[in-house]
């Protein structure tokens, strides 16, 4: 039983069934209620064949320690969350998000939709997993399904003003994820007229991997814009809290513009407002906060850091790089779903087209964020930081270099053997020519 493999900062993700099994699922089921001590959890599943006899054997161990379980079956991690907000009660959903069929994992919260990560309860968990050691249970508890799809569209619904909606021509692409089984639902009560891609539910992903930060993968999603003229095209990941987009032209939208873009709606609507953003973002978004009379907050890249910060701030928006995107009325929690219906109500509002309403924010070259498989993480990112002594350096999370023209970020992957890099700059060819320097250091 090797914890070390599966106990990420911020989650639980492994191989299955060589790492993550029903064994541990088990063991971890009993670990959570114990340290939260909790009297009712509520447990969701995505559609991977080992998700279901992973999340069974949690619910049993869950159960084991004397705790009430919801199970609400198949639903994406953002249900997850609002189950979690709304009942006020620790929540835990299977999915392995953007990962290939063979890994599985856990996100796991506490009541409210607070993340429990490695230095808010995720080591505790660890060491009673190990262990196998849980206090006597002081009864059996209750196990009940409950679907909460109804409350859950009606609380995707209320962010928007749906009468604002136009009947726009939208392609959407689950990846055979999680997106196919709650977008039917929301989409359904609205004027927009949908070209579904990949909706049946299938963890072999048969079409392409779930994963939208990935170009290759955005193929079919801008093929099919073109082709229906569509205003934009949108993809989820395999458990539907991150969203990716293309324009009209089947162009790739950073998810730094999107959150600029939707950062100003926010404020718009909660005028003065603090926003959060990862340190990976571009340049555009924090400038974009304070031209909008708000107050920008720069945080660790990673849902449970960014979420800690907003509790803490009280933001009432957080935004990253990665294609995630969190709202205070969310739980302070990411949806994907909400994002897609805030920016097409952006683009009916604005009466043109989507690469129209994002040219404000198109203000710098950046190359997106590129992995690199390297034995040595630590040893590579010395050599990078050896080779730029003059920049600003920053040790919050990785490393990140600043210039006046340009900045980079480095960053080891907190679940894959990558490092992972953003170039941003005024101009391209300098931004080129950087990023090409650095990879060049990286790769050897």
């Amino acid at each position: 039983m090797d914890l070390d493999a599966i106990f990420k900062a911020y989650d639980i993700r492994g191989l299955y069934p060589d790492q993550l099994d029903e064994e541990v699922a088990h063991r971890a089921g009993r670990a959570f209620v114990s340290l939260l001590d909790a009297r009712s959890i509520v447990v969701a599943h995505d559609m991977r064949s080992s998700s279901e006899p992973l999340s069974a054997a949690f619910i049993s161990g869950a159960a084991t320690q004397g705790s009430d379980v919801i199970d609400m079956g198949l639903a994406t991690t953002d249900m997850l969350y609002y189950a979690s907000g709304s009942l006020d009660m620790p929540g835990v959903v299977f999915t392995a998000s953007h990962n290939p069929s063979k890994y599985n994992g856990m996100k796991m919260v506490r009541a409210g939709a607070l993340p429990v990560g490695s230095e808010s309860g995720m080591n505790d968990i660890k060491e009673m997993v190990a262990s196998g050691e849980f206090p006597r249970p002081p009864r059996l508890g209750q196990i009940t399904r409950r679907n909460l799809m109804p409350e859950f569209v009606k609380h995707v619904l209320s962010f928007v003003d749906v009468k604002a909606l136009r009947p726009l021509k939208v392609v959407i692409d689950a990846g055979n994820g999680m997106a196919g089984l709650s977008v039917p639902r929301v989409f359904e009560r609205l004027p927009f007229e949908v070209v579904p891609l990949y909706f049946e539910l299938d963890g072999t992903f048969p079409n392409h991997p779930a994963d939208p930060i990935q170009p290759e993968n955005l193929a079919a999603l801008r093929a099919a814009v073109l082709e229906h003229k569509a205003v934009a095209g949108i993809a989820f990941d395999g458990d539907a809290d991150r969203v990716f987009f293309v324009d009209e032209k089947a162009e790739p939208v950073s998810a730094s513009l999107l959150g600029a873009m939707i950062a100003k709606v926010m404020l718009e609507q909660h005028p003065g407002e603090k926003i959060v953003y990862s340190l990976t973002c571009s340049r555009v978004v924090p400038e974009t906060i304070i031209e909008n009379g708000g107050e920008p907050i720069r945080t660790r890249v990673g849902h449970s850091f960014i979420k800690q910060v907003m509790a803490e701030t009280g933001a009432v928006f957080g935004t990253e790089h990665s294609g995630h995107f969190y709202l205070r009325d969310h739980y302070r929690a990411e949806c994907g779903v909400i994002t897609a219906l805030q920016t097409l109500e952006v683009i009916s509002r604005s009466g043109g087209s989507f690469s129209d309403a994002l040219a404000p924010y198109r203000r710098y070259w950046n190359s997106g964020e590129i992995n690199s498989e390297v034995a040595d993480k630590e040893g590579a990112m010395r050599r990078v930081e050896q080779a730029f002594p003059d920049g600003s350096h920053d040790h919050t999370d990785g490393l990140l270099i600043d210039y006046d023209e340009w900045w980079f970020s480095l960053r080891p992957s907190n679940t894959e053997p990558l490092l992972r890099l953003n170039v941003e700059a005024r101009d391209a060819s300098v931004g080129e020519a950087h990023r090409d320097q650095i990879l060049s250091i990286i790769r050897g």
